[in-house]
């Protein structure tokens, strides 16, 4: 099982991280990181347990942070699709495939 991501995921962590960095500090992004880190090896575990959404997506959020991943199962693990702030951007990445 492996998972692969859409180009646009690495923006979305970047983009994130910083935010936390700037705002709180380089251990809270780095927190969050490893939050990510720890939820892919989940998923990669355990692909079908994120809440359905249709269009063959699934939404798994992560712990302590208002952020979610999307993903879609696939025959050789997951395709991560995008992470997305639940809040201010929840239709981020809809058009992402």
């Amino acid at each position: 099982m492996k998972a692969v991501l859409h180009p646009g995921v690495e923006r979305d962590l970047e983009q994130a991280a910083a935010f936390y960095e700037r705002e709180g500090s380089p251990a809270l992004a780095a927190r969050f990181i490893a939050e990510y880190d720890r939820a892919i090896t989940f998923l990669l575990a355990h692909s079908g347990t994120g809440t359905p959404s249709g269009d063959y997506r699934r939404i798994f959020p992560l712990a302590g942070f208002p952020y979610s991943i999307v993903y879609r199962e696939m025959n050789y693990g997951i395709r991560i699709l995008v992470v997305r702030h639940n809040r201010r951007r929840p239709d981020l990445g809809s058009h992402r495939r």
